[in-house]
């Protein structure tokens, strides 16, 4: 069964996903975007400038709920993960990855910014499509990102960076 796609109006379907932040701005339940603050408001940015130029949804990893749109309602919890050994737990309780395998069908374009061993859990279980992936990725993963045909940006500052953010309105407003 495939994920039913929104109805084409001509503009390119974009997938943004990053993780939780360990900053809550809401005490009580809140969407996923208005609870977080910290290093995910890079990549809310993105999102928002994205807007001008595709059809763009944004979901998020989170330690309790696992991967979820960013307009879903939560309620802040404890320990937000911050390991590769609490990446894998979430994946082991949540199956985050193969959410997102699920969902990231339906979109032109993945673009991907989270840690280093969060994306090692990411590739590990196959979660995200060749060739559509646009990743903000550690050094260390260029030649992995290179070899699944996606386009590779070096992490800068807390999630995106100014010139990434910048390279990835390009890449997805001249495809």
């Amino acid at each position: 069964m495939e994920p039913i796609p929104a109805p084409d109006d001509g503009r390119r379907k974009v997938l943004v996903i990053t993780n939780d932040s360990s900053v809550f701005l809401k005490n009580g339940a809140a969407s996923a975007f208005e609870m977080f603050g910290g290093r995910l408001t890079e990549v809310k940015n993105l999102v928002a400038r994205l807007d001008d130029v595709c059809d763009v949804s944004f979901g998020i990893i989170t330690g309790r709920f696992g991967f979820v749109p960013a307009n879903y309602v939560i309620l802040p919890y404890k320990d937000v993960p911050d390991s590769r050994d609490d990446y894998r737990r979430v994946q082991d309780q949540k199956d985050y990855a193969g959410r997102i395998e699920y969902v990231s069908r339906g979109f032109d374009r993945i673009v991907v910014c989270v840690p280093k061993d969060m994306l090692d859990v990411l590739i590990e279980e196959c979660a995200l499509p060749m060739y559509r992936v646009i990743a903000v990725a550690a050094p260390e993963h260029e030649r992995t990102c290179r070899d699944m045909g996606w386009e590779y940006l070096p992490r800068v500052g807390a999630r995106v960076g100014r010139e990434n953010a910048d390279a990835i309105i390009r890449m997805i407003s001249d495809s």
